[in-house]
């Protein structure tokens, strides 16, 4: 009698369990529902953010979505660099062009007319950060050159509106 009655006191607990389990699925499962809702409303909003700005480069721009434009209209930038230990005088000749991403709210308000207004101020940067640098950082270290002036560009314009900086010409003497 003992045995059929803790059978039956186990499958009472049993059944009551398998109750008290549809209970809280059909009570938990819209909450779980609305829950991931706003995770997934906040997880697509931090990826906006992410996407935007600094994550912004040529690499993640398509190439039909990118302008160049050539500072000072493509003539070469001449400036003197930082003294090194050599005690020489030392200057670099460039050729800059900043690319520019033309799906960027500020395309419109920054355009190439405003751009050329402007190039007295972008040659001024440059050269600001080209002059900083010795002879032998010049010749080692013109990925640096290039991310400092994107830096500034970026500063000045937007960072996904100017989302590279390129060198056509780049020599030192």
């Amino acid at each position: 009698m003992k045995k059929n009655l803790i059978s039956v006191i186990i499958l009472a607990l049993v059944f009551a369990n398998f109750v008290l389990t549809a209970i809280l699925m059909f009570s938990v499962l819209p909450e779980t529902k609305k829950a991931n809702t706003l995770i997934e409303k906040v997880c697509s909003a931090i990826d906006l953010d992410l996407n935007s700005g600094a994550a912004t480069g040529t690499s993640n721009v398509p190439i039909d979505q990118q302008e160049i434009y050539k500072v000072s209209a493509g003539e070469d930038l001449t400036t003197n660099l930082a003294d090194g230990s050599d005690g020489k005088t030392h200057y670099a000749v460039l050729n800059v062009s900043l690319v520019l991403n033309t799906k960027s709210d500020n395309y419109k308000k920054y355009n190439q007319e405003f751009l050329t207004n402007q190039d007295d101020t972008i040659k001024n940067d440059i050269i600001k950060v080209v002059s900083g640098y010795t002879f032998d950082e010049f010749n080692h270290k013109s990925d640096d050159i290039k991310k400092t002036i994107l830096s500034d560009m970026q500063k000045l314009f937007g960072k996904d509106y100017v989302i590279g900086v390129n060198f056509s010409k780049l020599t030192a003497q």
